[in-house]
């Protein structure tokens, strides 16, 4: 995954997160995808919640058998099928 740092307020720039996964998926293809469909009508938001989504769907998957992700999984699934179909 390529690292990306995260610039607070106060303007102080930490080392660039590294995060280690095993998925291959091509964000860049997704965040396009995402910016296709118009969603927002803002192209960088769009980017934003493109990558927030696939983090948060990586450790969400890794973690399912944990009940924070059981109560949240159906509401999930339904709401990734209906982006997909958007």
């Amino acid at each position: 995954m390529t690292a990306f740092c995260y610039v607070k307020r106060s303007r102080a720039v930490h080392k660039p997160l590294q995060p280690e996964s095993n998925n291959y998926d091509d964000v860049f293809s997704i965040i396009e995808i995402i910016q296709a469909k118009n969603i927002f009508n803002n192209k960088n938001e769009a980017a934003e919640f493109a990558l927030g989504l696939k983090l948060f769907s990586e450790v969400m998957q890794k973690n399912r058998k944990y009940s924070l992700f059981k109560a949240l999984a159906p509401a999930f699934g339904t709401f990734m099928k209906k982006l997909k179909s958007m």
